[in-house]
This record gives structure tokens, sequence and C-alpha cells, in this order.
């Protein structure tokens, strides 16, 4: 029986691994679109989560994809693979356990990971933070 209790209004999202959520803040920090977090482990993918996401245009890709990177590295937490930075259409992140992807917008219609991986579950994201309020929150 689950006894977790939730404050009204609070987001179920189910908590993530701390990679998983690491990246999709950084994202979230870069302006990310359509970010989304596929969880693979009940697919027996090769790979336990999918961070999916898209910059309109090849500085955004190419700043989510750093920010991500920075934000892992600070957790000491290093790629095991990069791909495709430099064209910044497609950039891929490999963690072993998670991978990011960082794609402009028409390469992410064109190849449309998630309708591939149809069969792994969409993890809701938690809110973002709401904004500060009240002085105290800008001093």
């Amino acid at each position: 029986m689950n006894t977790t209790k939730t404050r009204p209004g609070a987001s179920k999202a189910p908590a993530l691994p701390p990679a998983v959520r690491l990246a999709v803040e950084a994202a979230r920090d870069k302006k990310a679109i359509d970010l989304q977090v596929l969880d693979l482990r009940p697919v027996d993918g090769f790979t336990d989560f999918f961070v999916l996401c898209s910059g309109k245009n090849l500085r955004q890709v190419q700043a989510i994809a750093d920010a991500v990177q920075d934000a892992l590295r600070k957790e000491q937490v290093r790629p095991a693979h990069v791909e495709g930075f430099r064209r910044g259409e497609w950039v891929l992140l490999d963690y072993f356990d998670v991978v990011v992807h960082v794609f402009s917008t028409e390469r992410r219609e064109f190849y449309a990971l998630e309708r591939l991986w149809g069969s792994a579950e969409r993890v809701p994201l938690p809110d973002e933070a709401p904004p500060p309020r009240g002085l105290a929150a800008r001093e």
C-alpha cells in the first residue's frame, strides 16, 4: 500500500534519477523546446532513460548540450560518447544510464524518436519552479 502523501497541487511526477533531473534542469535553463523523458527500462532498451529536447537553431542546440554536460560534470559525471555537436542538428550525449538527445526542430520531426520508442513510458516532468515573489525573493 502506498502511503506517500502529496500536498494539494503538487506534481505527481516520480522521482527521477539525479543525472536525468540535472539534464532536464540544464535543458530548461537554456529554454529547450518540447522537453520529454522516456523510461526505457520496461522495454529492455540499451539505456534506462532518454531525455529529448529541441533548440530553435544551431547555437541553442549547442548551448543546451553544453549546459547538460556542465551540469553533470559538476557532479563528476562525464559522457561516454558525444556525437553531432559540431553540426548542431542532433547532439547525442551518452551517459550509459541516460542518453540525452538535443535536436534542431527539423531533425526532431524527421527522426521522431518518441514514435520510434512508442512503447517506452513518458515520464511526467516536475513543474518548473515558480517565479520568486515579493521583495525578499529579489535580494
